[in-house]
């Protein structure tokens, strides 16, 4: 070991220690082995190194000779010194740490003349900066037993006597913990030369803090462990210092030995060279004992800052002298606390094995440590705190670049592209870029593949390969460009992308698949240089720039517009034809700055390109296509200038004219019995066009409407689009109406489209509510609900009422909204497997639980219906359709809380209709099965709705709980005792919210039902009521009630991950006290989460329902909480 160090250790140099002034009178210190007080004493083996004359202040070069000594400090000042001598060594630790290297300098003075007086100083500062106050006694201090003392100290605790200044928030003790490691750090250091290997002073001191260390009260293992830790590092420098000695007077003595002359100064060099060697091996004797006495019990401590402190101290010495400390023996507590419980633990421990891993000379010591804990390294990417696996993401890319993981072990890594925290998304990206873009590995040669690697072909190259595992999913190829973006230069050479599209410089062969997503990249990647978001996510508030900011984008607009605006027309004109790769590259159209065209010339190019996207609108009738299509021409239409301006205006109108003629031979066709191909591709057309402007024809919606009347059987998927554009058609006429003075003719126009259309739109769902199984599951239900219940907002009579135009009012008849709602019931009872299904189908979005849900809700905000029959039909299915639609009725709450005074009342009767709503059901032939499925439904909604009058919000709606609660047991008796198991299902969930003197009057309410009902009659039909009122009773006895409410906290910040996973122990074969050990439930990584709890992008691949469910909230953001503000206005 000691032979081994001589070697690795020869680079390291440290400074030596400054010389400081007497601080009495500003003169030379004296050395703590000076000739004036060694007397007849024989030098220690640190004075005969240094000399002879023990004089610390320099170093000897081997043969007597002097270094050259530093420059001296000033002394104190009068004041300083006459407080430093008025106060302990306790006080000016906890109060003036300027001190601490002045008072140990004089410490250790003293000790030369009295060691035993100041020994016992030392250690009882030790047992004072643990809070306790013990006094020892010099004379008998060798004789003194520590465990003793130890045990007096632990009894001082015990009985509340100890102040715990270490944790101590006081203003005046902020400094305490870093002058604690500041004092022991220069006693170390002052005690070099001498006291530090006299086997007596801190032989003793290590004896008491390892003993501490130990000890049940926490606050003396807080402190003896940062005294322990700090000693080691304070070794260790002393170690090194002399291990840089050690390294000269070898080479002086090789130097020697060359000239094959043995004298004096070959026997001066070996005497010194072997006293090095010993004193190193005496530190480093010292700082096993403090190891094994130590550490090896405090990583494991309950407490997890102590076992933070003790892991980064291991990180900092493995660092620092690796000659004794990497290895194997030291190097697995760094692997054993990667599975602590506790995040911050695991994060120090990855921290440290990224300084070790980022030092190349460590890493070959490091290859059996690698093996035995890679796969931990690579799971905690995947942790469930965030800070760690971005810190472990960080240390496997150290890995990679030494090569020191195969491909196949990151194989888990790469789904973490897609994962919902950006800061893990971004380190993986930049993992993948280094990685396997840009292939950053130790040892790379220069030269010409170098070379390469710095080329956008070759990175786009391998961008191109990695994403050639999502060919037919642009949202996941979104995501990987998205995470990689800020790393790869190559994703904004627009100019290569292009180029390479163009087949201009064939430096990579593309296929058909690397064309798609090289199309993708690039729109992607123009989207990212102008700041748009091109991924969901949560924050969808709009962004705040800079000036600086703004003027990035703008000038990144500006690159992308010179580099595309004249082979744009080539690339549209090369894949005009292509429907995968068409939408992406005419979006990239929007992006650009078109008044461009007109400062560089390049008019024509620009008309080019508009020509060619009205070309390809007519070539393709996919969703995709058709939107970025009108996307782009509406975009050019309004935002373009002078001439061309009218050119795309123009052309817009002539697309519209031409739409208009080939919608009106396709009608005609089919009502003729030709296909209904081309019908259903030009509606699909003018509905995009439809969503974009107004198409003014005064024939369009009769000619719609004789679809609906002349042909007898029309596919459900031609009908559902046949309503849609007329719908949006009278929406359109309404926006037109002069709201000051309208024309009679104009409202009798609209009044009478609004009829035709109501008519339709009424026999469609009368249809659907009486259809086979498997017409209900084509798109046609989805639209008839959600095409009602928007005309039914458009018409809503509030709105209307009291102005010009109050005679487009409409409130439909509750019969009708019956059938709408039992429409509503049939969608939100299709199984999420069969939704799935048609995941893939275009306008998927708009035809689906959540919308028709949304639909549903709006009608209540804004009053357009019976929020009486309608509003707890909607709150009654709160828990039965999954977490979007619950997402929808909470929000929905939230508004009725704010705009509604019968909040009970709807609740009440929510519960109620939930709980009779299996009965009568003929398909449920089991009445225990049904009674039961009633009971479990109402109980699930009477938890979920009881939990939305949570803290204060108790207090504001007490008088709505109390409704509750006795308009529920009132219902509850009505029919007793065969409604009783309401009292369980509906009330009882409510009780809790309510105060102990509400309770009371409850519960007197409820006995003096039963005064004159004879119970035992039908102990069955009775036991609900006797369960009900016990448990009352329990809740008013033991207070539950007020308990709950005043310990009722609130958590901030972001939820909780659920965590079920039993992981890994920490420490496999070693036995130790209850107090050093972590508790059962902290040794187990606990890094799974709740499948209600995952992110919805990691079952991405899996169900696309989930995809849609990530835009749930911001559907809802939109569609309720402007209702509510109208709704709050009137």
């Amino acid at each position: 070991m000691e032979n081994a160090g001589v070697a690795s250790e020869t680079s390291v140099r440290v400074s030596k220690r400054p010389r400081v002034l007497e601080p009495s009178d500003g003169g030379p210190s004296k050395s703590s082995g000076s000739n004036a007080e060694k007397g007849d004493r024989s030098p220690t083996d640190c004075e005969q190194l240094s000399g002879g004359n023990g004089d610390g202040d320099g170093f000897s070069d081997g043969v007597g000779e002097r270094l050259p000594k530093t420059k001296r400090k000033r002394g104190l000042s009068a004041k300083a010194a006459g407080w430093m001598e008025e106060r302990n060594l306790i006080d000016i630790i906890k109060y003036n740490g300027n001190l601490i290297p002045y008072a140990v300098k004089k410490l250790v003075e003293r000790y030369e003349a009295d060691p035993k007086s100041i020994l016992v100083d030392i250690l009882m500062m030790l047992f004072e900066a643990c809070g306790a106050r013990y006094g020892l006694d010099a004379d008998s201090i060798d004789a003194t037993d520590v465990d003793d003392v130890v045990v007096k100290l632990v009894e001082f605790a015990t009985g509340g006597e100890v102040d715990d200044s270490y944790t101590s928030k006081r203003k005046e003790l902020k400094n305490f913990k870093e002058n604690l490691a500041a004092f022991w750090d220069n006693l170390v250091l002052e005690c070099q030369n001498g006291p530090l290997f006299d086997k007596v002073l801190f032989d003793k001191c290590m004896d008491f803090v390892i003993a501490l260390s130990c000890t049940p009260p926490r606050v003396y293992r807080h402190v003896a462990t940062q005294v322990g830790l700090q000693l080691v590092t304070s070794l260790i420098t002393v170690a090194k210092r002399f291990a840089g000695q050690r390294e000269t007077t070898q080479r002086q003595l090789n130097a020697e030995k060359k000239k094959h002359i043995d004298g004096p100064r070959v026997e001066s060099l070996n005497k010194r060279l072997s006293q090095t060697h010993k004193m190193i091996s005496s530190l480093e004797e010292m700082m096993r004992k403090l190891f094994q006495g130590l550490f090896m019990h405090r990583y494991r401590d309950v407490d997890p800052d102590i076992r933070v402190s003790c892991i980064k101290s291991l990180g900092v010495w493995i660092l620092s002298y690796p000659s004794l400390f990497l290895q194997d023996l030291y190097l697995k507590y760094l692997g054993w606390t990667l599975n602590d419980k506790i995040a911050v633990v695991r994060k120090t421990s990855v921290l440290a094995l990224q300084n070790l891993y980022d030092v190349d000379d460590n890493v070959p010591s490091l290859g059996l440590f690698t093996e035995r804990f890679c796969n931990r390294m690579i799971e905690l990417a995947d942790d469930i705190d965030i800070s760690v696996a971005v810190s472990a993401i960080g240390l496997i890319k150290l890995l990679l670049r030494h090569q020191l993981l195969t491909d196949e072990e990151l194989g888990p890594l790469y789904d973490l592209l897609i994962d919902e925290p950006p800061m893990i998304r971004r380190a993986i990206g930049e993992l993948v870029y280094d990685h396997l873009i840009a292939q950053n590995v130790k040892g790379s040669q220069s030269g010409s593949r170098e070379e390469d690697d710095k080329t956008s072909e070759v990175h786009l190259g391998r961008m191109l390969h990695i994403l050639r595992e999502f060919p037919d999913d642009p949202i996941l190829s979104a995501y990987v460009v998205d995470d990689v973006w800020d790393d790869m230069k190559a994703m904004t050479d627009w100019k290569c992308m292009i180029s390479m599209l163009l087949d201009e410089t064939p430096v990579i062969e593309l296929t058909d698949v690397d064309a798609t997503n090289l199309v993708r990249l690039l729109s992607a990647s123009a989207k990212k240089a102008v700041g748009e978001k091109i991924v969901p996510s949560a924050d969808n508030r709009k962004p705040h720039y800079t000036k600086a900011q703004k003027d990035a984008l703008d000038n990144n607009r500006r690159e992308i517009t010179t580099a595309i605006m004249k082979c744009y027309p080539q690339l549209l004109q090369k894949y005009i034809s292509d429907k995968a790769k068409l939408p992406s590259l005419v979006e990239i159209l929007v992006l650009l700055k078109l008044e461009l065209y007109s400062l560089k010339r390049r008019e024509q190019s620009f008309k080019s390109s508009v020509e060619l996207i009205s070309e390809a609108f007519f070539k393709h009738g996919e969703e995709d296509a058709l939107k970025s299509c009108i996307k782009a021409l509406t975009f050019c239409s309004t935002e373009s200038h002078a001439e061309l301006r009218d050119f795309a205006q123009n052309k817009l109108k002539d697309l519209e004219n031409e739409l208009l003629v080939k919608l009106k031979s396709a009608i005609n066709a089919v009502k003729v019995g030709d296909d209904e191909y081309s019908l259903l591709v030009n509606l699909k057309r003018l509905y995009e066009l439809q969503l974009k402007l107004c198409v003014s024809n005064d024939d369009l919606y009769d000619d719609l409407g004789s679809i609906l009347r002349d042909v007898k059987v029309l596919d459900d998927e031609v009908a559902s689009f046949v309503l849609l554009n007329m719908y949006l058609h009278i929406g359109w006429s309404v926006l037109s109406i002069d709201n000051e003075s309208p024309s009679d003719a104009s409202l009798a126009t609209i009044l009478s489209k609004r009829t035709f259309l109501f008519e339709q739109l009424e026999y469609f769902t009368e249809s659907l509510l009486v259809a086979h199984e498997e017409r209900r599951r084509t798109v046609l239900p989805f639209r008839v609900a959600v095409i009602l219940g928007e005309m039914w907002n458009m018409f809503n009579q509030s709105k209307y009422a009291s102005t010009t135009l109050e005679c487009l009012g409409y409130y439909p008849d509750i019969s009708m909204v019956r059938k709408f709602w039992k429409l509503c019931q049939q969608i939100l009872c299709i199984s999420d497997e069969t939704e799935d299904e048609f995941a893939n189908d275009e306008y998927i979005e708009e035809a689906n639980k959540d919308a028709v849900l949304l639909v549903a809700a709006k009608l209540i905000t804004n009053n357009a219906v019976s929020r009486d029959y309608l509003g707890p039909e909607i709150i009654s299915h709160f828990a039965m359709h999954g977490t979007s639609t619950s997402e929808i009725i909470k929000h929905l709450i939230v508004v009725l809380k704010k705009t509604s005074s019968e909040i009970a009342q709807m609740f009440l009767e929510a519960m109620k209709r939930a709980f009779k709503r299996h009965a009568g059901d003929p398909s449920n032939g089991n009445v225990d099965d049904m009674a039961r499925k009633c009971f479990t439904d109402c109980l699930d909604l009477a938890c979920r709705l009881s939990g939305t009058f949570s803290g204060a919000a108790r207090n504001i709606y007490r008088l709505d709980i109390l409704k509750i609660v006795k308009d529920g047991i009132s219902f509850a008796f009505v029919d007793a005792p065969n409604q009783l198991s309401f009292l369980e299902a509906a009330v009882l969930p409510f009780v809790p919210k309510l105060p102990a003197s509400d309770v009371l009057d409850i519960i007197k309410d409820v006995q003096k039902r039963v005064e004159c009902v004879n119970t035992d009659e039908d102990p069955s039909g009775w036991r609900p009521y006797h369960t009900f009122v016990e448990q009352l009773n329990e809740k008013y006895a033991k207070n539950e009630v007020l308990q709950e409410e005043g310990n009722t906290v609130k958590r901030r910040g972001r939820p909780r991950k659920i965590k079920n996973l039993e992981g890994k122990k920490l420490f496999d074969a070693e036995e130790s006290s209850e107090e050093d050990s972590i508790s059962t439930a902290e040794q187990n990584s606990q890094d799974g989460v709740d499948e209600e709890e995952q992110p919805l992008i990691h079952s991405i691949r899996a169900s696309a329902s989930k995809l849609r469910a990530l835009r749930a909230p911001q559907q809802v953001a939109k569609g309720l909480a402007g209702t509510s503000k109208a709704a709050g206005n009137k």
